[in-house]
């Protein structure tokens, strides 16, 4: 398998947190949405970019009960139906089945080509006005939903927490294979949003030459401490100099090898307070008044952050090649350890050794 990262989201109430039923006019293209938004956040949720909603939420579409009538309700995962762990067996009534092979590929796994996504969305039955919602078991469902807005999906939501929140909510599941209905025409050029995404050329551009940015690993402690490459296919460990680490990890925690975001999600895998992510990345020195660019290895879990700042009207970037793309260009720096110890080191790729790879 060629990435496996988890992912779930939030029904903790909190105290002093207010949780109104948002109706919004559904002539403006937005939503009526009865997912949780944390008002008094400091950055709060705008109900019309929201990302993230609850199975109430979904539920109330699949029965009618919202101003949404075209949709597409899909599970995502890596691989065909019959390679996920649960689709073929249990997934919310309705649900069409999506490969994240159909949004990137190969040897980078970058994003393919926004015609190729093009394409790709109609097989699915998906165009520009149509609302789609995702689950999946990991950062797969971030990415594709990334991969969607990049395209021009107008409407892109994730059940926060997936199917395990589904099921917790007591709502029902179906069996077997639901097929999509193609549609012919996506409705914009694409890709309608280019801004959302950065070249390898435009970050080391950005790293040199603009002070305000700021290159945000999402990677694991061991990935970020140039340990480990955290992929069985990528030789080499390290980070792009000048990047800053993104996870709100405890050193010592025992938790030096998470990948799956864990330090992003609640005990019942929904999204984390977003104010708690906000403050971690405030010690380490940047915050969402920076230009962002997110990376990872290969673009999942910088998926996750890029969608949280999206759905709050922040504007941000992702470096789609990650770690992966730059450790194939010998010329480029890295560092090697933490960049606020004096244990860093400084080398370029191609002085790094081979044999990194994460099994």
């Amino acid at each position: 398998m060629k990435k496996i990262f988890s992912w779930l989201t939030v029904s903790f109430l909190f105290i002093g947190i207010i949780q109104p039923t948002v109706v919004i006019n559904a002539e403006d293209n937005s939503e009526e949405t009865t997912a949780e938004v944390q008002n008094n956040e400091k950055y709060p949720v705008d109900p019309t970019k929201q990302v993230y909603v609850d199975a109430e939420w979904v539920k109330d579409v699949l029965e009618g009960n919202s101003t949404i009538e075209k949709y597409v309700l899909a599970e995502v995962t890596w691989g065909e139906a019959d390679a996920s762990p649960d689709y073929l067996k249990k997934h919310i009534p309705g649900a069409i089945h999506i490969n994240t092979d159909s949004i990137e590929e190969g040897p980078i796994w970058n994003l393919k080509s926004a015609d190729a996504i093009e394409k790709a969305l109609l097989n699915y039955g998906v165009d520009k006005d149509t609302t789609l919602i995702l689950y999946g078991p990991d950062t797969g469902v971030d990415r594709v939903a990334y991969a969607a807005l990049y395209t021009g999906v107008e409407s892109v939501k994730i059940l926060d927490g997936g199917l395990a929140i589904w099921e917790a909510a007591g709502f029902e599941t179906e069996e077997g294979k639901v097929e999509p209905q193609t549609v012919e025409e996506f409705g914009v050029e694409v890709p309608a949003n280019p801004d959302f995404l950065l070249s390898l050329e435009d970050t080391v551009d950005a790293l040199a030459n603009n002070d305000n940015f700021r290159l945000v690993s999402l990677r694991s402690e061991n990935e970020w401490l140039g340990i480990e490459s955290g992929y069985s296919y990528i030789p080499k460990a390290g980070e792009p100099k000048g990047a800053v680490w993104g996870r709100p990890l405890l050193k010592g925690s025992g938790q030096a090898n998470i990948s799956d975001m864990e330090d992003y999600k609640n005990e019942d895998g929904t999204n984390k307070n977003f104010d708690e992510i906000v403050a971690f990345w405030e010690k380490e020195g940047f915050n969402v008044d920076n230009d962002l660019a997110f990376y990872c290895g290969t673009g999942w879990r910088s998926s996750l952050p890029f969608l949280m700042m999206y759905e709050r009207g922040l504007e941000a970037t992702m470096f789609d090649g990650g770690w992966n793309e730059w450790q194939m260009n010998d010329d480029l720096e890295v560092q090697i350890g933490d960049p606020k110890s004096d244990s860093v080191e400084y080398k370029t790729v191609g002085d790094l050794d081979a044999g990194k790879e994460t099994e």
